[in-house]
């Protein structure tokens, strides 16, 4: 578990250099604000959260499937961090934040990341 890295992970990467290219100017992995995002856009006002499926319990997704051996730890472990995910991300709503959240599994490959990526910009831009 050591090796596994908290940031500048391929994923996370991969959508930040999209940004740039696209003109988006942004911070990476802001202590100032709760959960460390992984991407701050100030301008405007959205913060995006790329989470791997395995460590951040993604529902329904065959990549965060528990392993079979010390399952109580793992268990414990995976839902105190969707735990801690729920509470920074309404604390940044409370704060007037857009949160994205992308799955590591919607990047994946290259079609869905091509349409995922384009989905981003829309979700950035137009204010609901």
């Amino acid at each position: 578990m050591s090796k596994i890295r908290g940031n500048k992970t391929k994923p996370e990467e991969l959508v930040g250099k999209f940004l740039f290219s696209k003109g988006f100017r942004y911070r990476k992995n802001d202590k100032r604000y709760p959960g460390r995002p992984d991407i701050v856009l100030r301008k405007y006002n959205t913060i995006i959260f790329i989470h791997g499926c395995f460590w951040h319990g993604h529902e329904n997704c065959k990549a965060a499937k528990l392993p079979e051996t010390n399952e109580d730890f793992w268990g414990k472990k995976i839902s105190d961090n969707i735990a801690r995910d729920r509470k920074n991300i309404q604390k940044l709503r409370n704060e007037g934040w857009r949160v994205i959240i992308i799955w590591q599994c919607e990047i994946q490959n290259k079609n869905n990341r091509d349409k995922r990526l384009e989905l981003l910009i829309d979700e950035i831009i137009n204010i609901k």
